[in-house]
């Protein structure tokens, strides 16, 4: 039946992230520490994509895209740039190695504004509902096994790291919720970008709960 219902546009279940980017010079920075520690690690997932720190990861049919990326659009207006600093390592017992947000703040104050306004656009179902990340962080190895997560951590928490990057913008990405025989998944491809012009935005009343 699910299979059916993914055959109908409007009715194609999307998964999405909305995500902070870092600029170019910074990402390559990332990408090399995440490729260092996929290949003395024997991982492979981090490596795979852009880092970006994910605000929130949410599942919904093609037909409510546009009324989030309207909504989320009102938000960023409303939403001044700001300077996100990263500082060293951290980690998730016993399956995740990320790189350390130290000016959270801003990022929760925006992942806050985020569910508040948009939270309801975002559910799927009572089974599917949108996950906002409340702990800002850079992944550099995820879905680890034990022994890799031991020996990374034990490495990776005595190793420096420093980058900061002003968040001018936002981005919404999307792929098909359809997973081949084969376990792969699609690559996320963007879906709209959404700039933090710290406009006066007045919202009518009634106007969020739509």
């Amino acid at each position: 039946m699910e299979t059916i219902i993914n055959s109908i546009p409007g009715y194609r279940v999307y998964e999405y992230l909305l995500v902070l980017s870092p600029h170019e010079e910074l990402r390559s920075r990332i990408i090399k520490v995440r490729e260092e520690f996929a290949e003395k690690y024997k991982t492979d997932n981090a490596g795979r994509s852009n880092p970006y720190i994910t605000l929130v990861n949410f599942s919904q049919y093609a037909m409510m895209e546009e009324r989030i990326i309207s909504r989320l659009h009102t938000i960023t207006m409303g939403f001044p740039p700001f300077k996100v600093e990263l500082k060293d390592y951290g980690s998730f017992p016993s399956h995740t190695i990320y790189i350390n947000v130290t000016s959270k703040l801003p990022v929760q104050n925006l992942v806050k504004r985020i569910r508040t306004e948009s939270q309801r656009l975002m559910k799927l179902n009572d089974d599917n509902k949108p996950h906002f990340i409340m702990e800002p962080h850079m992944t550099i190895g995820r879905k680890l096994k034990p022994w890799q997560y031991e020996k990374g951590w034990l490495e990776y928490s005595h190793k420096h790291f420093t980058g900061r990057f002003i968040a001018n913008e936002m981005t919404l990405l999307k792929r098909l919720a359809i997973e081949s025989t084969d376990g792969y998944r699609m690559k996320y491809q963007v879906a709209a970008t959404f700039q933090f012009q710290n406009l006066p935005v007045v919202t009518k009343q009634g106007e969020l709960f739509g």
